[in-house]
């Protein structure tokens, strides 16, 4: 039995609290798949030992971010 403050009874796809409940979660599986199909078909392919082994040191990032800033002087 139901009150009459309580107002009428709705369907459930009526209700916005149902599509916060399974909605969102919905949204969050979708987006993961989407992110995981970027990742394997979008990766990079990665250098090889002698390609790596041929490039310029690398430079330590304080060294690399001081010389720049004293470049712009």
């Amino acid at each position: 039995m139901r009150s009459e403050k309580m107002g009428p009874i709705q369907p459930w796809w009526r209700v916005r609290m149902v599509w916060l409940v399974f909605g969102l979660p919905a949204v969050v599986v979708v987006a993961s798949f989407i992110t995981l199909g970027v990742a394997i078909h979008g990766g990079d392919t990665p250098l090889s030992h002698a390609a790596a082994a041929d490039s310029t040191p690398a430079i330590p990032a304080m060294q690399a971010r001081n010389h720049a800033a004293t470049a712009r002087r």
